[in-house]
């Protein structure tokens, strides 16, 4: 059987490793094996975050709406359902961000929707 020397490809590879790993604390920033871990854990932290990302700005658009809404004398759902009801096609990060930027446009679309 033919002998393979790696020592090219393993050099890269721990340099690629230890390049990514910058930055982390401690070992993890220095030796290999626990640099492979760390990037391991950042991954899989990455993806499920970045679906977490949608939720929470759902959330903060839904406070925002609601926040904007209570001043007007209606809640959050109450709104929501009757624009449902009207056929409002507006989502909810641009009726955000029609409270937060234009408070008068916002108090039409709950005038036309009560």
């Amino acid at each position: 059987m033919t002998r393979v020397k790696k020592a090219v490809h393993a050099l890269k590879n721990r340099r690629t490793t230890l390049r990514a790993a910058k930055g982390f604390r401690f070992d993890r920033s220095k030796k290999e094996r626990a640099a492979t871990d760390a990037l391991m854990h950042a991954g899989a932290y990455a993806f499920a975050h970045r679906r977490d990302k949608k939720g929470d700005f759902r959330r903060l658009w839904n406070v925002r709406i609601n926040a904007a809404l209570r001043p007007l004398g209606m809640s959050y759902s109450r709104f929501i359902d009757a624009a449902k009801k009207k056929s409002v096609a507006l989502d909810r990060k641009s009726l955000a961000y029609i409270a937060q930027t234009k408070p008068e446009v916002f108090q039409k679309i709950v005038d036309m929707v009560k």
